[in-house]
């Protein structure tokens, strides 16, 4: 049975991947949007885990690359540069990815920015969920700490768009090693700090605070997104 295109729909399918090296992610996630356009699938929530892998968004300015790609490489990062919004991140072990794969167009008018806001709402409110108080911040795509000064930021978002079907996603950070942020200037954004879950509850952080966490962002995408 064939999913329609152009009407509303509400239904969301979430699946929990592993561990996925990002080369074929990206080619899981083009699959998936194709198979989307063509109306073969409802829209999708692809939760997983990435080894150690800087990506590069299309407004990259190659300074915020620290550390030399032949540097990285002998350390076992890899380096992608991809269609999706946004500058450079990192992505590694104990960080929750997750790639929707929405038809916009399906579920009203296509707003990529309205989609990018409903993102944000959806990890605040998982993070909430967590015990870690959660905020956007003005100008900034992205959820913070609540009110952290200077800010730390949680969890990065950058999508891409094709055929209005989403692709890329968000990386929130669960139970990471943050030394991994330090090869780049996160986002592009100079003068914050980048934390993760685990950091903010301390002590008191779960140790299944992971599958909790995808727990979480499972149940909040399923609210937002039916």
């Amino acid at each position: 049975m064939r999913a329609a295109r152009g009407g509303r729909i509400r239904s969301l399918s979430v699946e929990w991947l592993g561990t996925v090296a990002y080369g074929e992610a990206l080619k899981l996630q083009e699959r998936a949007v194709d198979a989307r356009r063509a109306g073969e699938t409802g829209d999708r929530l692809l939760l997983l885990e990435h080894p150690p892998v800087v990506t590069l968004g299309r407004t990259t300015r190659l300074e915020h690359l620290r550390v030399p790609r032949q540097e990285l490489a002998r350390r076992g990062v890899e380096v992608f540069e991809v269609a999706r919004g946004g500058d450079v991140t990192w992505h590694g072990p104990g960080q929750l990815v997750g790639y929707p794969i929405v038809d916009l167009a399906g579920r009203g008018r296509p707003d990529v920015r309205a989609f990018l806001r409903r993102v944000e709402a959806v990890l605040g409110a998982a993070l909430g969920e967590l015990g870690v108080a959660a905020e956007t911040r003005e100008g900034w795509t992205g959820v913070f700490v609540a009110g952290a000064r200077p800010a730390r930021k949680i969890a990065s978002i950058g999508i891409g768009v094709r055929g209005w079907v989403t692709w890329h996603g968000f990386a929130l950070n669960v139970d990471c090693d943050l030394a991994g942020f330090e090869a780049i200037v996160p986002c592009g954004l100079h003068g914050i700090e980048m934390t993760s879950a685990a950091r903010e509850l301390g002590a008191a952080a779960p140790r299944d605070l992971m599958e909790r966490a995808r727990a979480a962002v499972e149940a909040s995408f399923r609210e937002s997104l039916g």
